[in-house]
């Protein structure tokens, strides 16, 4: 399990900010998506937790774990 909060990349109306999980208020506002991925992922690092950013209509693009992964993944390759 994730031991801080996790952290959500939103689009605001003036560009894009970090939320933590739960919290009303952004952590940080930003005016490009890169820029609030950069500052979500050390944030999401530091706490050990997921980052998940979403597109401008909301929905989920991509999830990142940071934590420690219940299910990591398996090497395939022989």
């Amino acid at each position: 399990m994730a031991k801080g909060k996790n952290q959500y990349v939103v689009p605001t109306k003036e560009g894009w900010g970090v939320r933590g999980e739960g919290n009303k208020k952004l952590t940080v506002k930003t005016e490009t998506k890169a820029e609030a991925q950069k500052i979500g992922t050390s944030i999401a690092k530091n706490q050990q937790s997921e980052l998940t950013i979403l597109k401008k209509d909301g929905k989920i693009q991509n999830k990142n774990s940071f934590g420690n992964d219940p299910c990591p993944p398996r090497d395939t390759k022989h």
